[in-house]
This record gives C-alpha cells, sequence and structure tokens, in this order.
C-alpha cells in the first residue's frame, strides 16, 4: 500500500512548473517511491521554493539543526532539491519534477527509473506537455541569423554565452534516460550547459564540469554540426541551455505529438523557402526535428509545425531557406526571471507556488 504522504508529494509537485499528473496505472507513485524515501517526502512538503538554510527549516519546524541538515543534504545528493552553497552557508528548496529533479538524475539514472519514466511520459506526462507552454525556447542557431534585422541579445546564443562567468557542462539526461532503454539517437551526449548557481549545483553534485566561454561555445557549434536545437531555459536570464532532439527530448517529444508545435514554443522565427532557388535535395527534411518540411517539386514548410530553430538554413546548398522575423502580433517577450516565469505558469495553470500544506493550516 502506498503511504499518504506519496500522494501528498503527487499533489504538491503537480502545482510546480509543467505539473505532475496522476495516472491510471500509478506509474508516478512507483517513480515518487523510487526516487524519496518517506522521511524525505515529509520534508519536501516543509519546503517551499524560496531557498533556506537548514538552521531556518529547524526553526520553523521545531526541530534539531542537525538532522535536518542531513536530511536536506541527502536529498540534495540524490538529485530531489535544490541547492546554493557560497563558502560554508548552504540554503535548499523545493523544486519541480520537470525542470528540476528529473534533469537531476542524469547520474544516478538507472534502466528501471528511464523504463518507469517512459511509462509515465506515454501515459500521462508528455501528454500533459500538449496542454501548456513549453518550459524551454527555442532561439535560433547563430549561422542561421541575418544580420537584416537587430537580435535580442536573449536570443542570441554567443551573447548569452558571453553574459556568464560561471558555466558548466553535463550530459544530456534525456539521450541518456533513452539509451538506457536501447532508443534514441547517436547524437552527442555532453551538451547540457548550466550557467551560475545551476552550473555550480551539478558540479557540486559531481554531474557536470566546469567549462570556458570558449568551450561552452564550441558546444554550440558541435551542435549545430549534428543538429541539435538549441534551447535555453524560457527567461530573459536564462540559467542553461538544452540542445535537444526530436528523438530523445522529452520537451520536443511532447510538442511533436501537437498538431500545431509552433504554438507551443516561444520563438520569434520561422523558416521560409525561395521556391525559385530550391533544389529538392531533402537535407533540410534529415534536419528539421519537427517533421515541419515536405517535398512536393520543392521544399514546402508548415509553419503550423515549425519553431524556428534555423537548422535548415545552415545545411541547405543552394541557400534556399531562410529565417523570418514573425509579425509583431505573433511574438512573445520572455519573462525576465525563471521565477517570473514558474509564478505566471502557476497562475495559467491554476495553481499556487504556496506550498499546499500551509495552505491546509491556515484553512484548519
Amino acid at each position: 500500500m502506498t503511504a499518504k504522504v506519496y500522494f501528498d508529494l503527487r499533489e504538491q509537485m503537480d502545482q510546480y512548473s509543467v505539473g505532475f499528473p496522476t495516472t491510471e496505472s500509478g506509474v508516478e507513485m512507483e517513480i515518487l517511491k523510487k526516487l524519496f524515501t518517506e522521511e524525505e517526502a515529509e520534508m519536501y512538503l516543509n519546503l517551499s521554493m524560496m531557498l533556506e538554510t537548514p538552521q531556518d527549516v529547524a526553526k520553523r519546524l521545531g526541530r534539531d539543526t542537525t538532522q535536518i541538515s542531513e536530511i536536506l543534504e541527502k536529498m540534495f545528493e540524490k538529485g530531489l532539491i535544490f541547492r546554493v552553497r557560497k563558502g560554508d552557508i548552504r540554503k535548499y528548496a523545493a523544486e519541480p519534477f520537470v525542470i528540476g529533479s528529473f534533469e537531476h538524475q542524469v547520474k544516478n539514472m538507472d534502466r528501471e527509473f528511464a523504463e518507469l519514466f517512459e511509462r509515465y511520459f506515454s501515459e500521462a506526462f508528455g501528454k500533459q506537455g500538449l496542454a501548456i507552454s513549453s518550459p524551454l525556447r527555442t532561439v535560433p542557431v547563430n549561422k542561421s541569423i541575418s544580420h537584416k534585422w537587430p537580435v535580442a541579445p536573449y536570443e542570441d546564443l554567443k551573447e548569452i554565452v558571453k553574459k556568464k562567468d560561471q558555466i558548466s557542462v553535463a550530459n544530456c539526461v534525456c539521450r541518456t534516460q533513452q539509451r538506457l532503454l536501447d532508443k534514441g539517437c547517436d547524437k552527442p551526449l555532453e551538451v547540457c550547459l548550466s550557467f551560475g548557481s545551476h552550473a555550480q549545483y551539478y558540479v557540486d553534485k559531481g554531474m557536470g564540469r566546469y567549462i570556458s566561454q570558449d568551450e561552452a561555445l564550441e558546444i554550440l557549434d558541435k551542435c549545430e554540426e549534428e543538429g541539435l536545437v538549441p534551447q535555453p531555459f524560457i527567461s530573459q536570464e536564462a540559467g542553461g541551455i538544452c540542445n535537444c532532439c526530436g528523438d530523445c527530448c522529452g520537451i520536443l517529444r511532447s510538442i511533436k505529438l501537437h498538431p500545431k508545435p509552433a504554438e507551443k514554443v516561444l520563438s520569434s522565427y520561422y523558416a521560409e523557402v525561395d521556391p525559385d532557388s530550391c533544389s529538392a535535395c531533402e537535407t533540410c527534411m534529415d534536419r528539421c526535428q519537427m517533421e515541419a518540411i515536405k517535398i512536393d517539386e520543392v521544399a514546402q514548410i508548415d509553419r503550423d509545425r515549425c519553431i524556428g530553430c534555423g537548422l535548415c538554413v545552415t545545411t541547405c546548398p543552394t541557400d534556399a531557406i531562410s529565417l523570418k522575423v514573425k509579425p509583431e502580433s505573433e511574438r512573445k517577450l520572455p519573462p525576465v526571471t525563471g521565477r517570473e516565469f514558474v509564478m505566471n505558469l502557476a497562475t495559467g495553470r491554476g495553481k499556487t507556488l504556496i506550498p499546499l500544506s500551509v495552505i491546509k493550516r491556515s484553512q484548519a
């Protein structure tokens, strides 16, 4: 029998980010029981997304600081909560399942977890992604951007990297998960970039390594060559950049199921073909991760499926494809910070970032 604390945990995790939906099979409970002990689940329920020291948590709960510190640190090591470290001071906070504790299983993941998540994706999680906006946004690969119009710094991959002082790189959790299932693709694995406190988290946990700006730029160039879609975290002040493929990435796999993927991705661009220059070579079809291109004498792009990554542009042998800026009415500014995005998404889903335990106590 599943302990009540796991049902409370599922309900709480469903408040955050893209949520944590239920299934008829209960596979989500199997995931939670694999990740959390009952003690850890109870601790998660007593945290919020606001960073706190163990001393603050212990005082609030009326418990021993040493004991609380040990539990929080173990949960950090297991990738269940977020941690920021400044010298000897450590602060902890609850984190969503995506983007959060799922990605932080990249080092711990085994085949059992990979299979559980695949079941969950098929039964509920991937389908829920169809109903909400992606927590990642698509920006063009740099070689595809025309200099005919100004490009906002938060839409320029290289400018994003050049603004970051602390950068780490880690393996892609999605390709890791798919390879454990003997599925997916052979695209490069060590391609996920994190910045600032996120970079520190990955290095402290042994999931990533620090790299220079130059190496980060080289990784982005390699990802462009390999046909990976660059997807920074959705805020203007991005905490990281994923480099994704439609075969493995949970986000792209989810929106790929949608009849109009362009509606689910925050992107300012779309690809357009010059029919007089197109040789119908089909190179662009191989590069497109959203199956947005078909050949009918010449290449034709379905704007409802095009997410504006520009991968088709960079390998067109006749320069027949170019990126265009969407009309102003179709463009949306990304939120300035990740916290703003999380709050907006919670509001849009009819959820709250206030821990449910706090709400229930106030209503008692």
